[in-house]
């Protein structure tokens, strides 16, 4: 596939996840697609589980969660991207209670596609700026909460 195909599949993908419309995920990415995230319950999902996770996890917890896309770099198979998330705390996240905070962080996704479709994704994201700005984790100097 074209270089052209894979972004355009990696940003349908970031479509889907504006609209929290994650069924998109299924057109976009492989059968056995594998996402790479340690910072996760679950650190390698396949897509029904990353989709659930994202589904119960995120979209509760920041209901009007959208990310922007920063940088995109793609050559052979692989697409690379970094994303600004924002949101408001306005459901519980992980045991957190809602604080109406709103935050802003980071993320890098590298995308492995093949035949036009995402078939594995790594992903490094700034959980913990996102949790010092909810007030979940104490800032450098605050001690703790």
């Amino acid at each position: 596939m074209a270089t052209e195909d894979n972004i355009t599949a990696v940003r349908r993908f970031w479509e889907g996840f504006n609209t929290h419309n994650l069924n998109v995920w299924d057109e976009v990415c492989t059968a056995n697609f594998m996402n790479h995230d340690p910072s996760l319950p679950t650190p390698h999902a396949d897509l029904p589980t990353i989709k659930q996770t994202i589904g119960e996890l995120f979209f509760p917890a920041f209901p009007n969660l959208t990310s922007s896309e920063e940088d995109l770099i793609a050559t052979g198979d692989r697409v690379v991207i970094r994303r600004t998330f924002r949101g408001t705390h306005t459901g519980a996240l992980m045991g957190v209670a809602p604080t109406g905070k709103a935050a802003t962080w980071t993320g890098i996704f590298i995308d492995r596609l093949t035949g036009g479709k995402i078939a594995e994704q790594w992903v490094v994201f700034d959980a913990l700026s996102m949790l010092q700005q909810i007030g979940a984790v104490a800032l450098p100097g605050q001690g703790a909460r």
